[in-house]
């Protein structure tokens, strides 16, 4: 990334953290998002080992963590850009779960893990990066691991990375519809070739 790109980048972070500070995200709480955290909950029951060990790239306040039963999980890492919804995740003392306030163009998973979720993040990382996280975070995921990406209506800019990637192959994609017109989410589940 370039200067400007950097500029932008710690802007959004700025105004990420704010918005927690002030709780501009408590709707992620409600019935119709519920639905997407369902989907990726059940791809994970579906597709993953059994106990796996679960990194969420973009956790938020981790609400997928706590709408998850722990005994679906052996570990669970939640990343989020923002340190204030880290916060808000970590005093929920979820059981077998921690948070890290870290930007995912940087990270560098210190284990690997059965599933990586990309949580609402994959298109807010710079264009110049998506490829690089991406390759990290597969070197990252063990041999029967996978994949999740969830993405707010159509995703532009990022579905071509794991489509079209020699190392993966679609196992299930789906479009969660909600009442609203324009509120829809994509969901695809990966796993990576050996």
């Amino acid at each position: 990334m370039n200067l400007l790109d950097k500029f932008h980048n710690w802007r959004r972070k700025q105004r990420w953290d704010r918005q927690y500070k002030t709780g501009r995200w408590e709707s992620l709480k409600n019935e119709i998002e519920a639905i997407r955290y369902y989907k990726i909950i059940e791809f994970i029951l579906r597709f993953s080992p059994k106990n796996p060990s679960i990194l969420d790239i973009g956790c938020g306040d981790g609400l997928l963590t706590e709408r998850m039963k722990p005994e679906d999980y052996s570990y669970f890492l939640g990343l989020d850009f923002s340190k204030e919804s880290i916060k808000l995740a970590s005093n929920k003392n979820l059981p077998k779960a921690e948070f890290l306030a870290a930007d995912a163009v940087k990270f560098k998973p210190k284990q690997k893990f059965d599933i990586i979720i990309f949580n609402e993040a994959f298109y807010y990382i710079h264009e110049t990066e998506k490829q690089n996280v991406l390759d990290r975070m597969l070197a990252n995921l063990t041999e029967e691991g996978i994949i999740i990406t969830s993405i707010y209506r159509e995703g532009h800019g990022c579905w071509e990375y794991f489509d079209e990637d020699s190392r993966l192959e679609k196992l299930d994609f789906i479009t969660v519809t909600t009442d609203e017109v324009f509120r829809y989410w994509k969901i695809g589940v990966y796993k990576k070739l050996i």
